[in-house]
């Protein structure tokens, strides 16, 4: 396997990683893009960080102001201790766009961001111009499929090895080949902040059933979205089958579905060009 690194994937990007107070929640981003452009954010998944889209920024800063950011309770952004639910990611976001000084944005949210997302599409679409969802949670609640997340996360949260968090980030990927050593350090590293097994337990709430079931998005919800949307579903998601992207999209007024093959859980990573591509044309309405 050719070795590879973030370096690799941010050595012809003008980027800025840096901290912002957004009300009161210190948080991390990456950026990249003339500010005068509109702005892009970019929502990662469940113990996540901003890095699963280091390989997007290029392509995308050509266009956008991008920002990806560390969701609260993840990365090194800051670690609230009570459970999570989705409100709590709304609000971040929210309150991370006040503190930019953007009233409406393009989204793209992959897993637990593209429920916020779509959460934040159907209930606030005057914040929104165009979203993405990237094999987004959400609408299920498997719970063989929620208690591997859980018991992957934890375990890896308790004893922040190199193979339990080799086991995390592989759950992720198609090819288990696709996960770097650089990928294992970087996520081992937040892993082993002091209070992240705090942290992993309360961005976990969302895999209790009862708390998932009051934050699951309706057919409903998804029925009310307005605002132009791209269904983004891959032949090899662990969370849930093709049918179910299908399903959403469906439902979304409008709303369109793209399929990528032999793809995961991370598309934006896996297969950097295709994902691009499918999400500027989208975006860019081209």
């Amino acid at each position: 396997m050719t070795f590879t690194s973030v370096w690799s994937d941010l050595n012809q990007v003008s980027f800025e990683q840096g901290f912002i107070d957004a009300g009161g929640y210190r948080t991390r981003y990456l950026h990249a893009g003339d500010r005068s452009k509109p702005t892009l954010l970019m929502l990662h998944g469940i113990t996540g960080h901003a890095e699963a889209y280091v390989r997007n920024l290029k392509a995308a800063s050509e266009h956008f102001s991008v920002w990806a950011i560390d969701f609260i309770g993840h990365g090194y952004s800051a670690k609230p201790e009570h459970p999570l639910e989705i409100k709590h990611y709304v609000d971040h976001v929210f309150k991370f766009m006040d503190a930019i000084g953007v009233e409406k944005v393009y989204m793209t949210g992959e897993s637990l961001g593209g429920w916020v997302t779509a959460r934040i599409a159907s209930d606030h679409p005057e914040k929104v111009e165009r979203i993405l969802l990237n094999t987004m949670g959400g609408t299920m609640a498997n719970p063989v499929v929620m208690e591997r997340l859980y018991n992957l996360s934890m375990e890896a949260a308790a004893d922040p090895s190199w193979e339990r968090v080799k086991a995390r980030l592989e759950w992720l990927m198609a090819d288990p080949k696709m996960v770097t050593d650089d990928l294992i350090k970087t996520r081992q590293m937040i892993f082993q902040q002091p209070e992240w097994q705090m942290a992993c337990e309360m961005n976990m709430a969302l895999q209790n059933m009862e708390i998932r079931e009051r934050n699951m998005l309706t057919d409903d919800d998804l029925r009310n979205i307005s605002v132009p949307a791209l269904v983004l579903w891959t032949t090899k998601d662990p969370s849930g089958p093709v049918d179910e992207g299908r399903r959403i999209a469906e439902l979304i007024p409008g709303a369109e579905l793209a399929v990528m093959e032999n793809c995961g859980h991370w598309p934006q990573y896996e297969d950097t060009t295709t994902f691009n591509k499918i999400l500027l044309d989208f975006l860019l309405e081209r």
